[in-house]
């Protein structure tokens, strides 16, 4: 029995457009409610939320057999990092603050078993191989990792030809906070120069044969993104939309 279907990454490969959100509240029951709105894919972010490798474990298993295929964002593309989420369960990393097409190569190695990769070789105790359940887990696992790339930086938009030419980069995801932050523009993603920038880098992923990808935090930024040939669109926050709700609810009876 192999390693199962990565099907995020299948459905990239097929060239469909996937609609996500971010998981930012670090729960699996917030997780599991966010689900039944049926994303295709919801990021269990582990750089800006409080997450650990116990807290995604467990987002992951009430994400499994769901319509939503987990995303993990690490906060860095160390090794060690990558073996422990893959050996949790994980199939697709997204991973920031990518900047050369060497720092991609490593992290596609990190993600693989030997001798395409240096993924440490403990599956027999891991959740990934359902405990030894899965006995062709080793040789088939290297097939079903998704790697996505976060850009956004100057020196990433420099080198992001590079990047998009590493075999094992699934996608590239532009990050267009950061990105602004970079361009000295204090984070305004809207900023025509920052709009441009990232314009012509879904563009160039897109041409690659990569998959683009990029936040919008709002329904017209969404609609250009994906006229500009996002693939990979997240449409929003988990954390900043149950804020919103709560606020304008109470502002109803407040202010009225």
């Amino acid at each position: 029995m192999p390693a199962p279907e990565n099907r995020f990454k299948s459905a990239l490969a097929r060239g469909e457009t996937l609609y996500g959100c971010w998981a930012g509240f670090a729960d699996a029951y917030a997780t599991e409610i966010l689900a039944t709105a049926r994303f295709d894919w919801l990021v269990l972010d582990g750089e800006h939320a409080p997450n650990d490798l116990r807290s995604i474990m467990a987002q992951l298993q009430v994400l499994q057999g769901q319509h939503s295929q987990p995303v993990v964002r690490l906060p860095m593309g160390e090794a060690w990092a990558i073996k422990q989420a893959l050996d949790a369960g994980a199939q697709t990393l997204l991973i920031p603050m990518v900047e050369s097409a060497e720092q991609a190569r490593d992290l596609v190695r990190a993600m693989r078993y030997p001798p395409q990769g240096i993924r440490g070789s403990g599956a027999a105790l891991a959740r990934a191989s359902r405990f030894s359940g899965i006995p062709d887990y080793v040789t088939t696992a290297n097939d079903q990792m998704c790697l996505v790339v976060q850009i956004e930086s100057c020196a990433a938009l420099d080198a992001l030809d590079d990047i998009c030419a590493v075999d094992g980069v699934d996608a590239a995801f532009i990050g267009p906070s950061d990105l602004a932050m970079d361009m000295g523009l204090q984070g305004d993603s809207q900023h025509a120069d920052v709009q441009a920038a990232m314009k012509d880098a879904l563009c160039r992923i897109a041409a690659s044969g990569k998959a683009p990808g990029i936040l919008a935090t709002d329904h017209d930024s969404a609609l250009r993104y994906r006229d500009w040939g996002a693939r990979m669109l997240g449409l929003g926050i988990d954390v900043t939309l149950f804020a919103h709700a709560a606020r304008d609810l109470m502002a109803r009876y407040r202010d009225g």
